[in-house]
């Protein structure tokens, strides 16, 4: 197969299309780049190409991709075909939307929340939080907050059961460019919030036409039968029989009945949320993703002549498909020119979850012009005209047969569900069909049933390894037998994968799963919170967990938890949990115990302090953190690779991107691809409808109740599921094979294979005993998520806590954050008083030392080491600034001072940022031990020392 996307100096000269993108610099286009076609080839030469001819520099030209990596990647092409070097693009904005924002926040944004009306600052020391679950954490501490301080919502707040659904709610508002402001909202982004009855109508008369020419009632009176089942309405809801009517569809005026609500008070409490949670993040010193790009597209609306400084002569999106309506926006204020060149594929949209708008590239033209005209509305912010677009579609594919192409076609107008309708017709003229550019096509389409799924694919892929029906495409373009690695499971959701690669291992099959796990739902989660409970004396929760893991029956574990006569050796354990200073130290300790190692006890480790540092949660609210997340199932990334030779195991989601031989999508079962339909948030939006509410509290009835609001009940009936999406993923699944294509599917197949065009077989579950033994080097990896920055590092990652917990006799870890919060208010003012020793030597301290006190400071500090630029970040527990000294002051509650080699690596670190940052004044760091209330000078260690500890750290 002839790759011309494979770009090395061997690589073959352009397709005609591909040369039509790379020749055409000047002017508007879009570019349908499908499957294996190739873009990255041509949108990197066609960079090149731009630097060749023209008089613009790298700094002209804007390209977006959607990863660090992609950004990597296309770097090092351009450099291959310009007469640039690596490091003069180093600098070059090439970059994705996060990082450019997060760029254009730390020259020029210093100032931009006042733009909201907001009285706080980004400092360039501002966070940005890439962790989920670090935010959800945060986000539960502002809530709380919240919830104190505004008594006037207690009515909705009774509503809301998960406050994290308020953070995605706000993560959607922000991604659709709805940002609030002091007294209102931005420009007109509150008209988001009250829906469009037009498109709600629509959508209305489309659910509520009469079926079958009109002698069977429409889908919507059909889902209406429902209406009111387990649901408990107010009073004043209309009956049943009003709601449907009495013929076959229901009446006209039920659209606007349902669509008119008044939503004031709605709209009032997100909003106070909303602005709120930006105060409170600004307080706290940090940003998520959605907040850089708000920030940045406030800044570049409102300052004029900062937006023409940041103009590009070029700008062209990668991955177009993946936008938000706000990343389309930034992109048209970035664009100095009509120079515009976006690519993507409608057809692998797939990341909605993630905020993309499909419509961006499905409807370009119009939202171009739209989007244009409401920037304009105030100010001629998009000066370039938009009429013209030019489209341009890759039509070569270098990665698939035909065979596969043309079959993958069929997954985008196939049904998803019983009632599912497509719009074929529709659907086929918007796909531009690919053609095969491979040498063979010998590929194979099969599909298996059995209720016994795992086992009958666990059979298939011995059948397939090594059978001359699966040959494969070597590097030569020559057909070869196929091996383990040729193969990949992909599947619809995780849970199927992380059980395929159980039975796997059970019958020595060599396979790698690679995704997100529920992190809070392994055994080592569930052991340490039953060890925290214990700790927080919440006896019969933490006892029961431990002691059935010790193997006690539920008989006895009932005898002891009523007679309270606990394992002494248990209790032992206990007490040396309670003495150690750290809690790093717990979970260490608890993993130890056990046995944990290997990648998920590292990550769980790594969030939970990450959480801990970040947050001001006392133990017993990470308590409750952990227990919603093992409730809820929060996800994480951690990849077990076993030896080359093995099959690979991934959700369709992960593997977006990636090609394989042999491609098995796995679990093709009802209410599994597509998943079964969960519930809806409390407050929930939609494009049509706005903002909802769906729940309303009430005393009615002469007693407090949350009633349900039957306006929502049939506004979501109203509006049906949208399958689309769910067809793009099984189209990207199917595309990702080069040669052959296997459906599994267990008892009950899903409508995807009961319509594809595809016969069914019976499968075999006789699964052999493989004789292939694992290497007995294997390595567990740990992948954590991609960010905007260089590789980061806690001064705390250089330091061996092991020593922590050799301590015995200590306060424990909430002692010493009870002090470091003492002292933080103290020095901020707050009217506290000192509840012990350690904290009157605290308060004599702050009270002795002349000049300024900052508590709290951020602390960053850039390295060049041999893996590339790592960073490392910490937090200043007090900072002394005089006209010519900066002293450190590090508190730390310990009392037997045996870790202070350790402490001499994290004062290190900030030695050298404040080093940085005040070279004119002598710095000073310190340890000041508040027990005995003695302050005690370190001897720095030099950055060559550090960078040394950092590599030892990264390869341990």
């Amino acid at each position: 197969m002839r790759r011309a996307s494979d770009d090395d100096d061997g690589s073959p000269e352009p397709n005609k299309k591909q040369r039509k993108l790379i020749n055409n610099t000047d002017g508007t286009y879009l570019v349908d780049a499908g499957a294996g076609t190739g873009k990255t080839f041509a949108v990197t030469r066609r960079y090149a190409n731009i630097l060749d001819t023209t008089d613009s520099s790298p700094d002209d030209i804007l390209l977006i991709t959607f990863t660090r990596n992609a950004a990597r990647e296309m770097k090092d092409r351009i450099v291959r075909h310009c007469d640039y070097s690596m490091a003069e693009l180093a600098d070059a904005p090439i970059q994705t939307f996060h990082s450019l924002c997060h760029d254009i926040l730390q020259e020029h944004g210093f100032d931009a929340p006042s733009l909201l009306g907001i009285d706080d600052h980004i400092p360039s020391t501002t966070r940005i939080i890439e962790d989920d679950l670090v935010e959800e954490a945060l986000f539960q501490e502002f809530f709380e907050q919240f919830t104190d301080g505004h008594p006037e919502y207690s009515n909705i707040l009774r509503t809301i059961s998960d406050p994290t659904e308020l953070l995605d709610l706000i993560n959607e508002l922000a991604a659709k460019g709805v940002f609030p402001t002091k007294d209102g909202w931005y420009r007109d982004s509150e008209s988001h919030l009250d829906g469009d009855y037009s498109e709600f109508k629509q959508q209305f008369d489309q659910m509520n036409t009469p079926r079958n020419e009109g002698s069977k009632q429409s889908r919507l009176r059909s889902k209406l039968y429902r209406y009111g089942k387990n649901k408990c309405y107010l009073p004043n809801a209309p009956p049943k029989d009003e709601i449907r009517g009495d013929g076959k569809q229901v009446p006209e005026e039920l659209a606007l009945r349902v669509f008119d609500e008044d939503r004031e008070s709605l709209k009032e409490f997100v909003h106070d949320v909303y602005f709120e949670y930006l105060q409170f993040a600004l307080s706290r010193n940090y940003l998520n993703f959605g907040f850089l790009q708000l920030f940045a597209f406030v800044l570049l609306c409102e300052d004029h002549h900062l937006r023409e400084q940041h103009g590009f002569d070029y700008v062209m999106v990668d991955e177009f498909q993946d936008s938000s309506e706000i990343q389309f926006k930034l992109a048209l204020l970035l664009a100095d020119t009509d120079n515009i060149c976006v690519v993507g594929d409608w057809k692998q949209s797939i990341y909605s979850f993630q905020y993309a708008a499909v419509e961006n590239i499905l409807e370009f033209r119009d939202r171009l012009s739209q989007f244009a005209s409401e920037l304009n509305s105030d100010h001629k912010r998009v000066e370039y005209d938009t009429s013209s677009v030019q489209n341009i579609e890759l039509e070569e594919n270098y990665r698939s047969t035909q065979t596969i192409l043309d079959f993958s076609e069929e997954s985008l107008v196939v049904p998803a569900a019983k009632y599912d309708s497509v719009d074929v017709e529709s659907v086929r003229n918007r796909i531009v069909h690919l053609n095969s550019n491979s040498d063979h096509d010998n590929s194979t389409i099969r599909a298996l049933q059995h209720e016994d799924e795992h086992e009958a694919l666990l059979t298939a892929i011995d059948t397939i390894v090594g059978s001359p029906e699966y040959r494969v495409e070597d590097d030569d373009g020559d057909l070869r037998l196929p091996q383990y690695r040729d193969i990949a499971v992909l599947t619809r959701t995780r849970d199927f994968g992380r059980e395929l690669q159980q039975v796997a291992d059970d019958h020595g099959l060599p396979m790698a799963y690679e995704g997100g796990i529920e992190l809070f739902r392994t055994d080592q989660a569930k052991l340490l919170l039953a060890w925290l409970r214990i700790l927080e004396h919440d006896g019969e929760r933490g006892w029961a967990p431990v002691l059935e893991r010790a193997g006690y029956t539920l008989d006895e574990v009932k005898h002891i938890l009523e007679t309270e006569s606990y394992p002494d050796e248990m209790l032992a354990f206990r007490d040396t949990l309670t003495s150690l200073d750290s809690l790093g130290g717990v979970v260490r300790r608890v993993f130890e115990r056990y046995g944990f190692t290997g990648p998920r006890a590292d990550v769980l480790l790594h969030t939970i302090e990450s959480i801990r540092k970040t947050t001001t949660l006392t133990h017993g609210d990470l308590i409750r953190f952990i227990a919603n997340g093992i409730e809820h199932g929060s996800t994480h990334e951690v990849n077990t690779s076993a030896e080359d030779n093995s099959v690979t195991v991934q959700t369709i989601h992960a593997t977006k991107g990636l090609e394989h031989p042999i491609v098995i999508v796995a679990n093709m079962n009802s209410g599994r691809f597509p998943p079964s339909s969960g519930g809806s948030q409390t407050i929930m939006y939609d494009d049509a409808t706005g903002l909802r509410h769906r729940k309303t509290y009430s005393e009615a009835h002469g007693q407090p109740y949350i009633y349900d609001n039957w306006r929502v009940d049939v506004l979501r009936r109203c509006l049906g599921r949208d399958y689309d999406e769910e067809r793009r993923l099984l189209y990207v699944a199917i595309t990702r094979a080069e040669s052959h294509v296997l459906f599994t599917a267990g008892d009950d197949p899903n409508t995807f294979l009961e319509e594809l065009p595809v016969d069914v077989q019976s499968g075999d579950p006789d699964v052999p005993s493989f004789d292939t033994s694992k290497d007995e080097g294997q390595v567990l990896e740990i992948s954590l998520p991609d960010g905007i920055g260089p590789e980061g590092y806690s001064p705390h990652s250089l330091m061996d806590e092991t020593v922590y917990e050799e301590v015995e006799g200590g306060e424990g870890m909430e002692f010493g954050t009870r002090v470091h919060e003492y002292a933080e208010q103290y020095c901020l003012g707050a009217d506290v008083d000192p509840r012990n020793a350690d904290e009157r030597h605290v308060k004599s301290l702050l009270d002795s030392l002349p000049g300024k006190l900052h508590a709290e400071e951020n602390a960053y500090l850039p390295l060049e080491t041999e893996r590339g630029r790592v960073t490392l970040s910490g937090v200043i527990d007090l900072l002394h600034l005089t006209s010519d000294t900066v002293e450190i002051i590090d508190y730390k509650t310990d009392r037997s001072r045996h870790a202070e080699p350790e402490y001499r690596k994290q004062l290190s670190v900030y030695y050298h940022v404040l080093t940085d940052m005040y070279p004119e004044r002598t710095v000073r760091p310190s340890i000041f031990y508040t027990q005995s209330g003695e302050q005690v000078s370190i001897d720095a260690l030099s950055k060559s020392e550090l960078r040394q500890l950092v590599m030892e750290t990264s390869t341990e």
